[in-house]
């Protein structure tokens, strides 16, 4: 029998209107994640985790501005806008999302000389987070993902799981999207072809 769990990718305030890295309408998905925990057995929520001096963020590279791109031993790497630092008001979950019924919570992106879009792997696509092992310990087969961006973090969460052999799905109007540059067209192919559902 399949199991399966709904992954809220980073519903943080810094992603969310007034935050840091904004993702425009971002708290508009907060009252449909909640009311969609009901219908999952397991819940795993995400939360974006970054010390100050964070390889990511533009203000640690003399001269850069954010959403420039830069080249890093990993490979590609966008600039943001400082965010989600570990203990900070922009770090924690929305207010108004349902922490409770989490059975999990992945922090990501705490190691500082590399960046964690995925709840799978960091960027070089090889450290994991833990959460595979998590997920296949409790015999969980299908994974449904929601959250904060579509085009980033959610849509690399995604891939990853289809590319692990999960069953994965990603509820669109339970997201919302950055768009940078036409990271969002990207994104959505790059989920197709990896075999992933959008729903």
């Amino acid at each position: 029998m399949s199991q399966s769990a709904l992954i809220v990718i980073d519903v943080q305030n810094d992603f969310c209107p007034g935050g840091a890295l904004a993702v425009a309408d971002g708290d508009a998905i907060v009252a449909p994640i909640n009311a969609m925990m009901q219908d999952f057995p397991v819940t795993v929520l995400t939360q974006d985790w970054h010390p100050a001096d964070h390889a990511s963020f533009a203000d640690n590279h003399p001269g850069a501005l954010a959403y420039d791109q830069i080249d890093m031993p990993y490979g590609p790497q966008t600039l943001w806008p400082d965010h989600c630092i570990w203990g900070s008001d922009g770090a924690k979950f929305h207010p108004a999302l349902h922490i409770d019924p989490a059975d999990l919570i992945l922090r990501k992106g705490f190691r500082p000389h590399i960046d964690s879009y995925s709840a799978f792997f960091e960027n070089d696509h090889e450290t994991p987070t833990g959460l595979r092992g998590y997920l296949q310990d409790r015999d969980i087969t299908d994974l449904t993902f929601v959250g904060l961006a579509l085009d980033f973090c959610v849509a690399w969460s995604a891939i990853d799981a289809a590319k692990l052999g999960f069953r994965a799905t990603v509820v669109e109007q339970a997201c919302r999207a950055i768009d940078l540059n036409g990271s969002l067209a990207a994104a959505r192919q790059a989920m197709q072809e990896a075999g992933v559902t959008l729903a």
